[in-house]
């Protein structure tokens, strides 16, 4: 049986480095055995025990050759959005024999227009050189309250790593949005949070808020199926900056037979920093509990209730099953 890992409270964070939310591997001093860019894809890699390439076992992750030279390797991430890092999860799933012994973590900070080959990179260290366990989840918590655009992930000396989650809030220039600009506040691009639901049995909350519609049925946030009456699934979800919302969309996008009856959403202004404590908070209905349909983009605009400056959403679904994604329209306060 599989030791189930107990994973840090900064895994319930966006990662900043999915490839979902347009992160890159850019370059690395050697990928001969299995390519950079899988770093930063969603899971935890597969493993395919009689698939090979002209180069050798194919991996699912990036892995460079043994290395005959002295020094290290190592592979540089352009986050996705920038942002404040909380912790990482250095995954070496499936590499067993090939896995690097230790690795640790720079990161800086680039403006728009500079590149990393052109621009005189100040590298900050982030993680010190840390011992990494084999096919395991190596989780690091990072305290540094800095904003970082780029990461270079070191490791020693060479070796394979199957995934580099990077947990954070992604940070925002709100000085540039107008007070009658409309923006999704819900979105993770713009610094929103899913905190807390009852239940993600299938599929995690944080999908809910990433950009795009839903790749396929997993690319959402699923509950299980519930047999007690009356049943009401939920999530909450912290908004990237307080404002009062003017529109939400709600997709269903590949939810065809397990699209939840219908939903409600409701609003409130919390002040608190303990999530549970969200629970009791005075919420407010900001959408009447309205029909849902298989497979659809819905959009309620007229239906909002004027219930003013909101910090937080929670999304309810009568009885359980899939939502793709959850857009909250409006200005900030």
């Amino acid at each position: 049986m599989t030791k189930k890992i107990k994973e840090p409270n900064f895994t319930q964070l966006t990662n900043l480095a999915a490839e979902k939310l347009g992160t890159n591997a850019i370059s690395c001093s050697d990928d001969f055995f299995a390519p950079m860019h899988n770093l930063v894809k969603d899971g935890r890699g597969i493993f395919i025990a009689d698939k090979y390439t002209e180069n050798g076992k194919w991996m699912d992750g990036w892995e460079s050759r043994r290395k005959r030279t002295p020094g290290n390797d190592w592979c540089i991430i352009k986050l996705g959005v920038p942002g404040i890092i909380d912790g990482v999860d250095i995954d070496t799933n499936h590499f067993l024999g090939n896995h690097p012994p230790h690795a640790s973590l720079e990161g800086c900070h680039l403006h728009a227009n500079q590149r990393v080959e052109e621009a005189r990179i100040e590298w900050q260290e982030i993680l010190p050189k840390s011992p990494l366990e084999a096919g395991a989840h190596n989780f690091y918590a990072i305290e540094s309250p800095k904003c970082f655009t780029h990461l270079r992930l070191n490791i020693f000396p060479d070796g394979g790593v199957a995934r580099l989650k990077v947990y954070g809030q992604a940070f925002k220039d709100w000085g540039l949005i107008g007070p009658k600009d409309e923006i999704d506040l819900a979105a993770a691009v713009n610094g929103g949070q899913a905190v807390l639901c009852n239940d993600m049995f299938f599929s995690h909350m944080q999908n809910l808020i990433m950009p795009g519609r839903g790749v396929n049925m997993g690319d959402g946030w699923e509950t299980k199926r519930n047999r007690t009456p009356g049943n009401v699934d939920w999530v909450i979800i912290k908004l990237a900056h307080v404002g009062e919302i003017k529109k939400v969309i709600i997709d269903t996008a590949h939810f065809k037979g397990n699209f939840p009856d219908s939903a409600m959403i409701e609003g409130c202004n919390f002040s608190g920093t303990n999530d549970p404590n969200l629970k009791k908070a005075n919420w407010k209905t900001l959408l009447p509990q309205s029909k849902l349909s298989a497979d659809k983009v819905h959009e309620f605009e007229d239906e909002i209730n004027p219930i003013g400056a909101i910090t937080h959403v929670k999304l309810n679904i009568y009885p359980d099953g899939g939502i793709s994604r959850l857009r909250v329209i409006g200005t900030i306060k």
